[in-house]
């Protein structure tokens, strides 16, 4: 190897982040928004405003309901859940799974009465945080994509860190007034080296919480395949009965419900009643997870025919599981208050910033010289960087805005809302193969600015105790909305400032002709700093 070291970091660090830094780009968005998914599913479904929060002390009629319902429609499951009314969501979600192969069933109920709530169809943050990491794909491909570009990713900060010689000093330097690529060097440098720690545990920790899904050999010749004997012996989960393939009713969940709530301080989250009406029907009680790092729920396990308490799950965990559970705590932040998640936000905001700042670097680097044509390949980079760093968010504002205008009652609603989702994506990524660079960038940010507006214009005009209307409502509201009102303000001042820039006087001066550019685009190493930038925007 001819090249040093540090250049083959360099090299590294450039081609690692340029294959994977479009997919990373969405994990990162969608991973950030996450952040704040209980608030986005909230604001989805506006019509949790208007039903009553249920007393802890009415839980338990409230799960006899829910048992009434899934006894009715949900006979044959093997596995009922049933999601308990929460502050953010206050109806109960049940999910039920019979067999492979066959769709599982999903419905909403009103606490209070027993009949299907009167709530639109949508996945709200949900949509968002599974993307995250399965990208809408089958679970087993997407997650599999996802942890290789994590991997990636790791590698591309790791080679980074190597090849960036003075990264404390430009931790204190922009230049926005110079040459487009150096200007987007120093962005680049700043949104790396400000959020590091930020980005090395966001990305080792997302590889670890699905260590035993991309590598599940050693649980498989541990356990000859017992996947659920893992986990209960690791403390996760009760530890599970098999069915005893002879009919008994189920005991009444109420008592169960009230003897839970006696025994734990936190709030219950959910039941989950596996083999219902079998002689081993189990009734599980799954907590809240308790305040800190560790992401663990408390768990009490009840016979489901003689209602008796089987087993407690109230952490106890070996070393090893509890590394687990707190990697996944950091991961998701649950810890975080309100500071502490905004911190968490703004350090993803500077994820994406990197990323999207490292692709351009690479197509910048690469800009023809004057009289060349752009050969294909940078012509395609270029066209996915906007598809990407303007496509997406766009797609993200229509989501937001095709949940408010579709009709209530459309049959798979939430489906077109994902459909809308990619149909925006798909389009924004299309576009700029026919227009020429600048001005596809300028368009699609602007386009991803008046999406924004649109977004709060409907929410104003169709939710009649906005706020903003009345003087009342819920907050979350007009939070929200000054949130689009921020970005469409910010996407705009970009589209302003990439329709109206010019090169600086010194670099025009130079002629049309820029020095050939050797050091690698999405590296953080400082070029030399007395070799002409190229003059194109």
């Amino acid at each position: 190897m001819k090249a040093s070291f540090r250049q083959s970091m360099a090299w590294l660090h450039t081609w690692s982040g340029l294959i994977v830094g479009w997919v990373l780009f969405a994990i990162f968005v969608t991973g950030t928004a996450s952040y704040y998914r209980p608030d986005i599913s909230r604001w989805m479904r506006p019509e949790f405003t208007q039903v009553e929060p249920v007393d802890a002390a009415a839980l338990g009629a409230t799960a006899e309901r829910a048992v009434a319902h899934l006894g009715q429609h949900a006979a044959k499951a093997r596995t009922w859940f049933i999601g308990l009314p929460q502050a953010d969501k206050p109806v109960l979600d049940l999910f039920w799974r019979t067999r492979p192969g066959e769709p599982p069933g999903h419905v909403l109920l009103d606490p209070r009465t027993g009949a299907e709530a009167a709530v639109r169809d949508t996945q709200g943050g949900d949509f968002l945080y599974r993307f995250h990491f399965e990208l809408h794909m089958p679970p087993l491909w997407g997650r599999w994509v996802v942890g290789l570009c994590a991997m990636i990713m790791l590698v591309a900060l790791i080679s980074g860190i190597v090849t960036h010689k003075r990264i404390f000093a430009d931790f204190f330097t922009f230049r926005r007034d110079k040459a487009p690529r150096r200007s987007w060097l120093d962005a680049h440098n700043v949104t790396g080296v400000l959020a590091l720690p930020f980005h090395l545990m966001i990305t080792y920790t997302g590889i670890v919480t699905l260590a035993t899904f991309y590598m599940p050999w050693g649980v498989t010749a541990a356990y000859k395949g017992n996947a659920q004997a893992f986990f209960s012996e690791a403390s996760w989960i009760t530890t599970p009965r098999p069915p005893a393939n002879r009919p008994a009713a189920l005991a009444p969940v109420g008592p169960m419900v009230e003897r839970a709530l006696a025994s734990r301080p936190e709030p219950l989250e959910r039941l989950m009643i596996v083999n219902p009406g079998d002689a081993n029907a189990t009734v599980v009680a799954v907590f809240e997870e308790p305040h800190g790092l560790s992401h663990e729920h408390p768990q009490i396990a009840f016979d489901g025919v003689s209602g008796e308490i089987l087993e407690v799950r109230d952490g106890g965990l070996k070393p090893a599981a509890k590394t687990f559970t707190v990697m996944t705590g950091l991961h998701e932040g649950h810890f975080a208050g309100l500071l502490l998640r905004l911190l968490f936000f703004l350090c993803g905001l500077m994820g994406c910033a990197m990323v999207a700042t490292g692709v351009v670097l690479w197509s910048l680097a690469r800009l023809p010289k004057a009289g060349e044509r752009p050969f294909l390949g940078l012509r395609l980079v270029q066209a996915l960087n906007v598809g990407s760093i303007a496509g997406l968010p766009a797609a993200v504002a229509v989501y937001f805005l095709a949940n408010r205008l579709l009709p209530l009652d459309l049959a798979g609603r939430e489906q077109w809302e994902i459909r809308a989702f990619f149909g925006a994506w798909i389009v924004a990524a299309l576009v700029p193969l026919a227009r020429p660079q600048r001005r596809a960038w300028c368009e699609g940010l602007a386009a991803v600015s008046v999406l924004c507006l649109a977004v709060v214009a409907a929410d104003l005009l169709t939710i009649p105790d906005h706020p903003l209307r009345l003087g009342g409502g819920d907050p979350l509201f007009a939070w929200f909305d000054a949130a689009m009102l921020l970005l469409a303000a910010l996407f705009a001042l970009a589209a302003r400032k990439m329709l109206r820039y010019e090169a600086p006087k010194r670099d025009r001066a130079r002629g049309a002709k820029p020095a050939p550019v050797t050091a690698p685009a999405a590296s953080p190493a400082r070029p030399p700093a007395r070799r002409p930038e190229p003059t194109h925007a």
